[in-house]
């Protein structure tokens, strides 16, 4: 198998979000993810071993960027609250500047089987760690509630932003998820942020 990078294992990955997306996984074929590509059929099954394998890479390349880019958004920001808003500001603005990720990560991944599930939870766990590294420095700090359970808070917060991005890609995007940003974070601050 081919080292997993390069402009063709790129172009094999977006290739294959516009497939997914307009196709729906279960209908879509390796061969019209190469056409896409422009790569010949024998190219992709040299960087993944079958459909199952691109959408499972597709999600762990696309967290592992969304994840450094929430790092980088986060690192010059002290309060536990603003990098929290930060998270929820990333995760809409990302997905609402690529509703075809959007709409694959929130439809298609979700009909998936159970082997692809597992490797797209393996995934997930970095985005869920790193949430409640924040919640956690948050207690610690007295700028969030302590007596809340820290895998909780987090189920609450991604539960949401999960849930709003759906309803989002559901409704036709009429409007713009980023916009959302700030009355997500104020209804799930005013349930978490300790008041001193």
């Amino acid at each position: 198998m081919a080292k997993r990078a390069g402009e063709k294992y790129a172009a094999i990955l977006n290739a294959a979000v516009r497939v997914f997306s307009e196709t729906g996984y279960h209908r879509a074929q390796v061969a019209r993810i190469a056409k896409e590509a422009g790569v010949a059929d024998g190219t992709v099954y040299l960087y993944f071993k079958n459909k199952e394998d691109i959408l499972i890479s597709l999600f762990q390349e696309k967290m592992g960027e969304f994840i450094a880019r929430i790092e980088n958004e986060i690192s010059s920001v002290d309060s536990a609250p603003e990098k929290l808003f930060r998270i929820i500001q990333s995760h809409f603005t990302l997905l609402g500047e690529n509703p075809a990720m959007a709409r694959v990560t929130q439809i298609e991944l979700r009909q998936a089987d159970v082997k692809i599930a597992e490797g797209i939870h393996q995934s997930l766990k970095q985005y869920f760690r790193l949430i409640e590294s924040i919640i956690s420095e948050g207690q610690f700090r007295g700028e969030l509630k302590p007596n809340l359970d820290v895998k909780l808070m987090r189920k609450m917060i991604f539960g949401t932003m999960d849930e709003v991005v759906t309803s989002w890609v559901m409704s036709k995007r009429q409007v713009e998820l980023k916009s959302l940003s700030e009355q997500v974070f104020l209804l799930l601050s005013e349930g978490i942020i300790s008041k001193k």
